[in-house]
Formats: structure tokens, C-alpha cells, sequence
């Protein structure tokens, strides 16, 4: 089948590389220059299946307001905040409730898992080669933090995760780096847990997906789809196609031509936000909404004969929800979730709470002056796991919503989007990842 792919984040990218590798002609469309520029730029890079989770949980409304306004609240609200944000919040409130939140943690679990295998077979089977370590350390300051984290260290043990908690002493063993001045109560310690770059990996799999006939075209705005027998795509070009090269953009894989409209045997949407525009239209109105998510990556100095001194793998410090990643030679500081606002203004204080778990936990370990920071837009379905599949519309497929998990789902829902379109069964049970959830 000839395919069309919107969208090159990291779910588009592997979703494009499945398909081709099934025998498809893909074709992917991507407004950017390049794969993985928004969502996936700079997360926190952590594949940790045991710590995927709806955001819809029992008791998150009332954390959420008891730490809306802090100065380091995990949560933040904005302006703008639509009526439509309004209807997605009172959706996530009411997915909530214990029997829901159970149900959906089950499916990304699941999810989660089959998508770390899968990765796995990719990285080995290719023999990729990008930043990545092993490991999960939650550091649990107080009794207090710890006696919060008792129910999930609970869930995890029923779900089979590796993990075990262990006292102050043994996580400074875990992770020699952490600084001592900081209280410590106790740590939860998840080994099989992984950190990875994104944006690489993506990198790496846009090539393999173009060895396998995939054709990505950059700078592409896509401005609609049409439904039926052969569904169409029309674009745009957001760049100069003069004749001159343009920085950032691959000429070799982008079309010269201004506008377009071509037809294919079927769309797979996997656009993030942009999502609910091109499928509106449809009349299919996803209850998809944008919740921010903040980083900063630095380089890290090199302070002792023995090396560097800052994390080893990833931590997480669960009072203030921020992780602290490895990468390479790099460390990278991810959290905060903004609901409402804009992709354009950034939070301030956001920022200062980055930069104050990292100060706590590793004091002086990076090259502030030279840190990079980002916002990303986590495309979020309310009851937490994404839709994967056929809309129902003639030729029109999904593959979106993962939230700030999309690192860790990926492969996995790629995987299953490919066997699906083939008419193949599924490795894993596909209940409840559908739109039919939705409706």
C-alpha cells in the first residue's frame, strides 16, 4: 500500500519505519526540518514501563490543588484556558475513579512492556548506537514522601517491576554523586529501568526507514485529509523552493513543489496537537489537550580524577516530579506539567525548580552558562493511554496521543498500528486502545 505518515516525532518516525520495513511505500510529512524537532527534542529520555501511569489517577485531583500554587508546584495552570481545556479537565477528572485508573494503567503497562521489547529488538537487530544507561532511582527526601510512595511501590510489586526500596545510605551507593547536604529518608530502586536519548534514536531510525524505501518531506504543512477509498493529503511547502538550498532542510527528501494534494491507499495521523485539527474537520473531536512539559540539558564538568560527579543513570525526585537524566556527557533536567497557556511562553518558575532539584541533588556537576532549555507540548488524552488504529473513517488511521510517555510507548504502538493495518494479530491484547474507548 502506498501510506501516509503526518508527523516525524518519535511516534511518527517508528511508525513509518514499521510500515516500510512491512513492504509499504510510506511517505511521511513533517513540518519541521527534521525528525523528532518538537515532542520529542528533549525530553527526559526515561523508558521505565513500570513507571508508566495515567495521569488520571485516585487522589490526583487533590494533589494537583494542594500544590497548584507552590512555588515549586509539580503542576502549573496558565493563561489561556479554554472551554475546551475545561471539558478535557472535568474527562480526567472523572477517568479518575479507582476502577478507570485501573483499567488504563493495565494497558500502558502492557503497552509499555511490549514496547521496551521491541526497542530492544531494534537496538540489537540494527545494532544502533545512542546515549543511553540503566537504572531508576526514586529519592524519597522524608518519611513523609515515602509513606505517599507506599501504594505505587505496592502496585509495582503486583505488576511483577523490579523494584525494591532501600535506605539513604544504599542510594548515595547507587548513585555516588548525590549530595550529601541534601536530606536523604530512603530511595525506591528500579535496575531494569532505562534512560535513552530520543531525539537520536528517532535519527537513527528515520535512516533505516529510508533504507527501507521511506520518503520524508520536510518543511510540509499539512493542511487537510480527506476520507475514502483512496484518502488525500494536502500540504504545503513552509520553506523556499527557489532552487537555492535552505539551511536545515534535506533536499533530497523534500519535494520542490509549493502545494500538493496527492491520494494514497491510507493516512496514519501521528501529529501530536495538530492532530485535532486535521481530524475536526472529520467530525472525529479527540478530547486531546496540551500539557507542557519543561527541560534543561547542560553539559557536565569534569571535577575529580575519578570523572565527572553527577548522575550515573536517571532519578526522579518524587516530591517536586522532576527527573535527572544521564546522557552521554550530558546531564538533562525534565519536568513540570503547565495546563493552558501556549508553546511560545515560558515559565520562569518552571525553570528555577529544574535548576533547584538539580543544585540539591548535584551541586555544581553542570555547565549552567552552556544549558539548553526547552518546553514541549505532551499531546494528552485525559484517561492516560494513547488511540492506536482504524477511526473508522474510510482509510484514515491513529497513532497518537502519549502524553508524556510517547518515549516509552512508541515502538511497541508502532508494532501493533503495522500488524493492525495488515490484518495481522497483535503480539499484545489491543483492548481498550482504540478510539471505541473514547467514545
Amino acid at each position: 500500500m502506498r501510506v501516509a505518515v503526518i508527523g516525524a516525532g518519535i511516534v511518527g518516525v517508528t511508525t513509518a519505519y514499521e510500515l516500510s520495513l512491512d513492504g509499504h511505500e510510506v511517505t511521511v510529512f513533517e513540518r519541521q526540518a527534521s525528525v523528532a524537532a518538537e515532542t520529542s527534542f528533549a525530553n527526559a529520555g526515561v523508558v521505565a514501563p513500570g513507571y508508566v501511569t495515567p495521569w488520571a489517577a485516585p487522589g490526583m485531583p487533590g494533589k494537583v490543588l494542594r500544590q497548584m500554587f507552590g512555588e515549586h508546584a509539580a503542576v502549573r495552570l496558565a493563561r489561556p484556558f479554554s472551554l475546551a481545556l475545561l471539558a478535557w479537565v472535568w474527562r480526567w477528572w472523572r477517568a479518575c475513579r479507582p476502577s478507570v485508573h485501573q483499567a488504563n494503567r493495565s494497558r500502558m503497562i502492557r503497552l509499555a512492556r511490549y514496547s521496551l521489547e521491541r526497542m530492544h529488538a531494534l537496538s540489537a537487530h540494527l545494532q544502533l548506537d545512542y546515549e543511553q544507561a540503566q537504572g531508576l532511582t526514586v529519592l524519597l527526601r522524608t518519611p513523609r514522601d515515602l509513606t505517599l510512595a507506599r501504594p505505587g511501590i505496592k502496585l509495582l510489586a503486583e505488576l511483577g517491576v523490579n523494584c525494591h526500596v532501600v535506605d539513604a545510605a544504599r542510594a548515595r551507593e547507587i548513585e555516588p554523586g548525590l549530595n550529601t547536604d541534601t536530606p536523604l529518608h530512603a530511595a525506591l530502586h528500579l535496575p531494569n529501568e532505562e534512560v535513552g536519548n530520543c531525539r537520536q534514536f528517532a535519527h537513527l531510525i528515520k535512516q533505516y526507514a529510508q533504507q527501507h524505501g521511506a520518503l520524508f518531506r520536510f518543511h510540509r504543512e499539512v493542511e487537510g485529509i480527506e476520507a475514502g477509498a483512496q484518502p488525500v493529503v494536502r500540504h504545503r511547502a513552509l520553506a523556499r523552493f527557489d532552487g537555492t538550498p535552505l539551511a536545515g532542510v534535506d533536499t533530497t527528501t523534500t519535494l520542490p513543489e509549493p502545494e500538493g494534494r496527492e491520494s494514497f491507499d491510507a493516512v496514519v495521523v501521528c501529529a501530536a496537537m495538530e492532530s485535532r485539527r486535521l481530524l475536526a474537520p472529520l467530525k472525529l473531536k479527540l478530547p486531546l489537550a496540551a500539557v507542557y512539559g519543561y527541560s534543561i540539558t547542560a553539559p557536565m564538568r569534569e571535577l575529580t580524577e575519578h570523572g565527572d560527579v553527577g548522575p550515573r543513570s536517571t532519578l526522579v525526585d518524587e516530591r517536586y516530579k522532576v527527573a535527572i537524566s544521564r546522557l552521554g556527557k550530558r546531564v538533562r533536567v525534565a519536568g513540570s506539567a503547565e495546563i493552558g497557556g501556549s508553546l511560545q511562553a515560558q515559565n520562569e518558575q518552571a525553570l528555577a525548580t529544574l535548576y533547584k532539584v538539580l543544585n540539591d541533588w548535584f551541586p555544581g556537576c553542570a555547565v549552567v552558562p552552556n544549558a539548553q532549555s526547552w518546553k514541549g507540548a505532551r499531546p494528552m488524552l485525559p484517561d492516560g493511554p494513547p488511540v492506536i488504529g482504524n477511526t473508522g473513517l474510510p482509510g484514515i488511521w491513529v497513532n497518537l496521543g502519549h502524553g508524556s510517555s510517547g518515549w516509552a510507548l512508541a515502538c511497541g504502538s508502532a508494532r501493533l498500528l503495522a500488524d493492525t493495518m495488515a490484518g495481522r494479530s497483535a503480539a499484545i491484547d489491543i483492548e481498550g486502545l482504540g478510539l471505541e474507548r473514547l467514545r
